[in-house]
C-alpha cells in the first residue's frame, strides 16, 4: 500500500460518510416544531399527543421519541434541538434545578422564564416515584412500608441507571431511610421488570403509573417519610415557540387537567400490555378528549430500515475516517520509536477498556469543543458525541494495525534501503507502507465491524441507527422490534468485511497478497 492509495482509502471513506450524512439531513428537514421525549412509554405517549395537537395547526410537528434521559432532553431544550418535551414537577424541582435549592415550582417557574424555557399546566396526574417489591418476598417478609426495607439488609435491589444517580434517587433515598442495602444494581427500567419477576431482584423503582404494577401484581412500599415530592406531568418548552408557532402554546395549555392518574395508566396500559401503538393511543385519547382526527402513517419496514442504515452509516463512516487520520500516522510512529509507542499504544489500550456507555457520557457535556472537532455541517449535538466517542474506540485497532505491519517488515529490507541511499520518507512511501498494508487493512476491517457493533449504543442518546429498534424492542419487549435492528445490523457488519477485502486488493500491490496467500 503506497502512500497515495492509503491517502485516496482515507479520503474516499471521509467523502463517503459526508455524502451520507448530507443525504440522511436532507431527507430529514427539521419540522416546524420538534417534540423530544425520554426513553419510556409514558413520556411518548405524551409526546405523541403533543404531536397530534401541534399537527392540527398549519404547522409541521416532528417527534424524537426515546432521547434518553432528563439531562439530555432539558440539555436538548436549552440548546434548541427540540421545543418541547414532557417532565415532571419533582424532576424539576430534585433533578434539573436542584442546585438552586428551590422548594416550590412556581420559584422553579421564574427561574426557568429568564432562561427562555416556560412550564406548560398541570396534565392532570401526579407520576411519582415509588418503590415495587415481589409479592411473594412482600407476603413472606410483611414488608408494607419503605421503612421496612431496613430491617432485611439482604434483599437485593434494581434501580432505573438514571435513579441510581438522580438527585431524588437512591442516594437520597439510602439516606432518608438508613437503609443499609449493598446489592443495590443499575439496570434498565423496563429489563427491572423482568428481573423482579425472575427472582434475580427483589426490590426496584417503578412510576405510579406504570401499567406494569397492576398487570404484574407489585407490591407498592407506602413512602412513610414523604421522601419523594409530587410529580406533576407538565410540558416545558422554549419560550421562542411563540414567536415561531404561537397556535401551539394554547393547545399545550389545553391539556390542563385533561389527564387523570387513572387514564394514564390506561393509556399505558394500552400500549405496553396491549401491545398498541404509542401514535394510535395517543389518537384514541385525542379524539376521545378533543375531538381530534389524528393519525400518523406508519411508516414502511423497508423504509425504517433503510432510514436507520443511513444513520448507523454515518456513526460508523465518520468515526472510521477520524481514525485512519489519526491512528494510522501514531501507529507508524509507534513502531519507529519503541518508548513512545508503548505510551502512544497504551493511552489507546485505556480508553478501549472505559465502558462505551460512560464514554458516551463523557462527550456529552462538550458540544462546542466537539463542533470545533467534527465540523461537519448538519449533525446534530445527538450526532457528535456518539461519533466522537466511536472514533475513540477505533484508534486501537488501527494503530495496532500499522503498528505490527511496520515491526513485521525484516530488518534486512529496511538495511538494504538504508544501503541503497533511501531517505527515510522514501522508505516509508516505496517499502514501508506496501508491506504493512495487508496488516493496515486488517486493523481498518476489526475497527470497521467493532464500530458497526458500538454503535447501536448511540441510541441511547438519541443519535439513531439500529440502535433505535433495539432500545424500543426492550421497552415493548418485542423480539420483532429487537430483530429489526439486530439483524440489519449483523448484515452491515458482512457487507463491510467484503467491502475492506475488496478495496484490500485494490490498495495491497498483488505480489504481497500473492505471499500471504501462500
Amino acid at each position: 500500500m503506497n502512500a497515495r492509495r492509503l491517502t485516496l482509502l482515507a479520503l474516499l471513506v471521509v467523502v463517503a460518510a459526508s455524502v451520507v450524512a448530507s443525504l440522511l439531513l436532507t431527507l430529514g428537514a427539521r419540522p416546524d416544531v420538534v417534540i423530544g421525549s425520554k426513553k419510556f412509554t409514558e413520556s411518548i405517549i405524551l409526546g405523541e399527543i403533543a404531536r397530534g395537537l401541534v399537527l392540527t395547526t398549519d404547522h409541521s410537528a416532528g417527534h424524537k421519541e426515546e432521547l434518553g434521559g432528563t439531562r439530555i432532553l432539558y440539555s436538548a431544550l436549552r440548546r434548541g434541538q427540540i421545543d418541547l418535551y414532557p417532565e415532571y414537577t419533582g424532576t424539576i424541582l430534585r433533578e434539573i434545578l436542584a442546585p438552586e435549592g428551590f422548594s416550590d415550582i412556581e420559584q422553579a417557574r421564574a427561574h426557568l422564564e429568564e432562561r427562555g424555557i416556560a412550564l406548560s399546566p398541570t396534565l392532570g396526574f401526579n407520576n411519582t416515584y415509588a418503590i415495587a417489591v415481589n409479592p411473594d418476598v412482600a407476603r413472606r417478609l410483611g414488608l408494607r412500608t419503605i421503612s421496612d426495607l431496613s430491617a432485611h439488609p439482604d434483599l437485593k435491589l434494581g434501580f432505573n441507571n438514571e435513579f441510581m444517580d438522580r438527585g431524588d434517587g437512591w442516594p437520597a433515598l439510602r439516606r432518608a431511610y438508613n437503609l443499609p442495602h449493598t446489592d443495590v444494581r443499575g439496570m434498565d427500567h423496563d429489563l427491572a421488570y423482568r428481573a423482579i419477576d425472575a427472582g434475580q431482584i427483589d426490590v426496584m423503582d417503578a412510576y405510579s403509573t406504570d401499567a406494569e404494577i397492576k398487570d404484574r401484581g407489585l407490591v407498592i412500599l407506602e413512602d412513610d417519610r414523604g421522601h419523594f415530592p409530587a410529580y406533576d406531568a407538565v410540558f416545558l418548552y422554549r419560550q421562542d415557540l411563540d414567536e415561531r408557532a404561537p397556535e401551539v402554546i394554547p393547545l399545550l395549555e389545553s391539556l390542563g387537567s385533561a389527564i387523570n392518574e387513572e387514564r394514564m395508566r390506561a393509556l399505558n396500559e394500552r400500549v405496553k400490555i396491549g401491545g398498541q401503538d404509542e401514535s394510535d393511543v395517543a389518537a384514541a385519547f385525542l379524539f376521545d378528549r378533543f375531538d381530534v382526527a389524528f393519525r400518523v402513517e406508519e411508516t414502511p419496514l423497508a423504509r425504517r430500515i433503510l432510514e436507520r442504515t443511513a444513520e448507523h452509516i454515518v456513526l460508523v463512516a465518520i468515526p472510521l475516517a477520524l481514525g485512519l487520520v489519526v491512528a494510522i500516522p501514531l501507529g507508524i510512529v509507534a513502531a519507529r520509536r519503541d518508548r513512545l509507542g508503548q505510551g502512544i499504544l497504551g493511552v489507546f489500550g485505556i480508553i478501549q477498556t472505559i465502558p462505551s456507555l460512560a464514554l458516551l457520557a463523557l462527550m456529552i457535556p462538550i458540544p462546542g469543543v466537539l463542533a470545533l472537532l467534527i465540523p461537519i455541517p448538519g449533525l446534530s449535538a445527538e450526532d457528535r458525541p456518539a461519533i466522537a466517542a466511536l472514533a475513540l474506540y477505533a484508534l486501537l485497532p488501527l494503530a495496532r494495525g500499522a503498528h505490527s505491519g511496520i515491526k513485521a517488515i525484516p530488518p534486512t529490507i529496511e538495511e538494504s534501503a538504508e544501503a541503497l541511499g533511501l531517505t527515510p520518507a522514501q522508505r516509508l512511501l516505496r517499502i514501508d507502507l506496501p508491506l504493512a498494508g495487508p496488516a493496515i487493512m486488517s486493523g481498518v476491517k476489526t475497527a470497521a465491524v467493532i464500530l458497526i457493533g458500538f454503535a447501536t449504543l448511540g441510541a441511547l442518546i438519541g443519535a439513531g441507527g439500529y440502535g433505535q429498534p433495539i432500545m424500543t424492542g426492550i421497552r415493548l419487549d418485542s423480539t420483532a422490534h429487537i430483530l429489526e435492528g439486530a439483524i440489519p445490523a449483523a448484515g452491515l457488519a458482512i457487507l463491510a468485511q467484503a467491502l475492506f477485502e475488496t478495496l484490500e486488493r485494490l490498495v495491497v500491490p498483488r505480489g504481497l497478497r500473492l505471499k500471504r496467500a501462500t
